[in-house]
């Protein structure tokens, strides 16, 4: 019931959202939590680290550009181009990957996405290489929704993050999900129960990278453009920062997290000229260059002080709460 209206005030909150702030950065956000919550079916309920994902993120971003500004599909197909792309991927690097565990999955992982970011690298035909591709069009949905009103965007991405949510809910909760819970718990003892261990392994992992290239290419529309900062490792670190500050193994917590990194990154310097002007400390105007100082000492206090995450911390202390109450 708890969970019900808190889903439903955070659906309130994000409808009203783009009559307050910009739209465009807004869907960028969506695009993140989409991200993370992707990634943390994979850790928070599988229990595998994987430092690869950038290259499903950044690989349907091409993808989905290609599809929508050279050969001139329309956005719908685009986006399931790029969560094509970005399942197909994941299914090669998986195959290979869940052959090992722990430490050894997740450099497999790192050396693979980095085949892909070199790839990518070298492609300049198909990704414009350093210079990134431009100038993606948003185009209409459906034929008719000019995508090139930002309030309309911003919505097509609400309704495609919300979609994957539920998604990912069901996933959670259904035996598959509590299949993958119990292998993240305790792997031999799956194993002694006669399931094929790898087998859900590798559908966790092919789920996860086709959710995280949707999240890749609706991050292309949204932006107009894809560049190797997205198949970049540096991008993997990213969204494991977002997971582990909003709370790994909690539905809503990457979502929180993805927002308040991707928040910083933003609007960290914003928020520097306006403490500047406001105490006449010049040292505050280069604070948006320290971004990753930032963002490394939120992690700090998150390790140090929130080690479930902001969302895993809140959810341990209301049994406790509860109880005090009760009593």
């Amino acid at each position: 019931m708890h969970k019900t209206i808190a889903y439903s005030l955070a659906l309130l909150v994000a409808v009203l959202a783009p009559f307050i702030g910009y739209p465009v950065f807004l869907a960028k956000l969506l695009c993140f939590a989409l991200f993370a919550s992707a990634f943390n079916l994979l850790i928070g309920y599988t229990g595998l680290l994987s430092f690869g994902h950038a290259a499903f993120f950044g690989a349907a971003g091409y993808v989905a550009g290609n599809v929508m500004k050279v050969w001139g599909w329309p956005v719908e197909l685009g986006m399931l181009a790029g969560a094509a792309a970005g399942a197909l991927i994941g299914l090669l690097m998986g195959a290979l990957a869940i052959r090992r565990q722990g430490i050894y999955f997740s450099m497999i992982t790192l050396a693979l996405a980095q085949m892909v970011y070199f790839g990518a690298l070298r492609a300049g035909e198909f990704t414009g290489g350093e210079d990134g591709l431009q100038g993606v069009p948003r185009g209409k949905l459906l034929g008719m929704i000019d995508l090139g009103n930002d309030i309309a965007l911003y919505f097509f991405v609400l309704a495609v993050a919300v979609l994957a949510f539920m998604l990912i809910v069901r996933t959670v909760h259904s035996p598959f999900g509590q299949v993958l819970k119990a292998i993240k718990e305790n792997e031999a003892r799956a194993i002694s129960l006669g399931y094929d261990v790898d087998r859900y392994k590798l559908l966790a992992f092919v789920l996860s990278a086709a959710l995280t290239g949707l999240a890749g290419a609706t991050n292309t529309l949204v932006q107009g453009f894809e560049t190797l900062t997205d198949v970049h490792w540096s991008m993997s670190g990213l969204v494991i920062l977002m997971t582990l500050v909003g709370g790994m193994g909690t539905l809503a917590g990457p979502m929180l997290g993805a927002m308040l990194i991707i928040a910083l990154e933003n609007k960290l310097g914003d928020l520097g000229i306006a403490l500047a002007a406001s105490t006449g400390i010049e040292w505050f105007n280069t604070i948006g260059e320290a971004v990753s100082m930032v963002t490394g000492l939120i992690f700090i206090a998150c390790v140090l002080l929130f080690r479930r995450g902001i969302i895993g911390e809140i959810i341990a202390r209301l049994p406790t709460a509860a109880n005090k109450t009760a009593s």
